[in-house]
């Protein structure tokens, strides 16, 4: 079993401007692209795991998220980090059409991403890291049984209200280094 990165998208790996789908919105955060290659040359294997409550909301399609999906993959391997899988939860309970508008095990909080991660790749969830930008995230971590789940404080962002006792907070992503 190998331990895994589980790194939500937006607010860690490119900066939170709220529902971004198009690639010139795509605005990587400092840091993300050494925290990989970092997590792949110790053996981990790189999930992200995020909610895209914008194709629920009809702000963007799931054709438009896959595009920026395999734009974003590619810039990774440019930049000679791996991403295993990226799992995507285009559901919300109160918003959008019949074929979106529900609850999920795959919407975070719930732990449904990071479980069929760990089911589909033997990864050891004990020995994994898990950073979000918000409680939700954190919440999914714990509850999928993720040894350590970092809180990323992003300014002025809605996360900064009340932290997670459980989280690690940290102001970069330089400070998850150390614990791969």
């Amino acid at each position: 079993m190998k331990p895994a990165l589980f790194l939500d998208r937006d607010g860690v790996i490119n900066e939170d401007f709220d529902y971004v789908y198009q690639i010139k919105d795509f605005q990587f955060k400092s840091g993300i692209f050494e925290l990989c290659k970092i997590a792949n040359q110790k053996g981990y294997k790189i999930f992200v795991i995020t909610n895209q409550a914008g194709i629920a909301r009809g702000y963007y399609s799931e054709r438009d998220f896959l595009k920026l999906t395999k734009w974003m993959k590619d810039e990774f391997e440019k930049q000679n980090c791996k991403i295993t899988h990226v799992y995507y939860s285009p559901y919300h309970p109160e918003f959008g059409n019949t074929k979106y508008k529900r609850q999920s095990i795959f919407r975070k909080p719930n732990p449904g991403m990071i479980l069929k991660a760990q089911y589909r790749y033997s990864i050891d969830l004990e020995n994994s890291i898990l950073v979000g930008d918000q409680n939700t995230d954190v919440e999914a971590g714990l509850k999928a049984g993720i040894g350590k789940n970092f809180l990323l404080l992003n300014e002025g962002k809605k996360n900064n209200s009340s932290h997670h006792a459980e989280a690690i907070q940290i102001k970069n992503l330089g400070e998850v280094i150390p614990f791969l």
